[in-house]
């Protein structure tokens, strides 16, 4: 029988192969993750990564500290995450209006697919169709009757040409063919009083951003955008139940980490999100906000942003926006 001796060299070289991933894996994370919010605080994302980054330094063993970079409709924060260090220290929260980037810019600072790791998505949102208590429409068919009468004369505001508020109103428009003009606001904040106050008459943006006004009275809500009815406000119709068929605007979130992270570090962060989605606790907190847990792992929800932004890109072109 003839023995080998391999050298002890080619040994320790072969063995060395697999042991920096698997520390790596094991280390993460060797310091505070930054959790880019690419919008200013106050708004659904800042609410939703607030509570995410809460857990994630539980379950990480490090602090996750969130960082509010807003400009440009999110491209500033997008940018900047996309540009960081791709070693799982910088991750970011996106919403739907990741999705409609690349219809609404003719240059983006990043490459939205090739620039990021898509790691999980985490929660669903839908949107709500309200108005100023003082419009004499109780109902999406009075709404619609209204503007209809009256074309050109209603108007709804926004936190910016593109916004989720703008395109969500835009696909109403659309399909029920209405002529309702668009007042944008440099932010949801400034559009949502605007609402309240009666100097713009409609707004449709996130539960999580309305829901306060509406409970106040401030704001009278008439139907929510989802496929099911919102848990936070179950007396609703959907849009769609409504009577406008084939409506469904959700505001989604979920979080992306730079281009060529490591798989064990995005497996590790996918983990970690999955169990804390699952939690009652966080299901409890997001549902009272109005938005609800709704995982998607990677390769499931980069292939969910695909079909989103197909979606909202040709919301974009009935629309007749130019593209900045």
């Amino acid at each position: 029988m003839r023995i080998y001796h391999w050298p002890l060299a080619a040994v320790i070289a072969c063995t060395a192969v697999s042991i920096p991933s698997v520390q790596a894996a094991d280390a993460y994370p060797t310091r505070p993750v930054r959790f880019i919010i690419p919008f200013a605080p106050g708004g659904s994302n800042d609410t939703i990564a607030r509570l995410f980054a809460q857990h994630l330094t539980e379950h990480l063993g490090q602090p996750v500290v969130v960082d509010n970079r807003s400009g440009a409709g999110s491209l500033v924060g997008n940018e900047i995450a996309a540009k960081s260090q791709p070693d799982g220290h910088t991750i970011v929260i996106i919403s739907a209006s990741f999705a409609f980037s690349s219809a609404l810019y003719k240059k983006l600072p990043y490459d939205p697919v090739k620039s990021f790791s898509h790691v999980a998505k985490i929660a669903t949102g839908p949107v709500v169709l309200a108005v100023n208590p003082s419009l004499p429409a109780k109902t999406v068919k009075e709404l619609i009757a209204l503007a209809t009468a009256k074309p050109g004369q209603l108007n709804f505001a926004s936190s910016g040409v593109g916004s989720a508020q703008h395109l969500g109103m835009e696909l109403l428009k659309t399909l029920v063919k209405i002529d309702v003009t668009h007042v944008p606001f440099k932010g949801g904040g400034p559009a949502t009083l605007s609402v309240m106050t009666g100097d713009s008459h409609i707004s449709i943006g996130s539960v999580i951003s309305l829901i306060p006004h509406i409970r106040s009275g401030k704001l009278r809500a008439l139907a929510t955008g989802g496929l099911k009815r919102s848990s936070a406000l179950p007396d609703l119709p959907t849009i769609d139940e409504a009577g406008v068929k084939g409506y469904e605007a959700s505001n989604w979130w979920g979080v992306l980490a730079p281009a060529k992270t490591p798989q064990s570090v995005i497996t590790r962060l996918d983990s970690e999100i999955k169990t804390i989605v699952a939690k009652e606790a966080v299901a409890k907190r997001l549902s009272n906000d109005g938005a609800e847990p709704d995982y998607l792992s990677q390769q499931t929800f980069a292939d969910f942003v695909a079909k989103e932004r197909a979606k909202w890109t040709q919301v974009v072109r009935a629309a007749g926006i130019t593209p900045q």
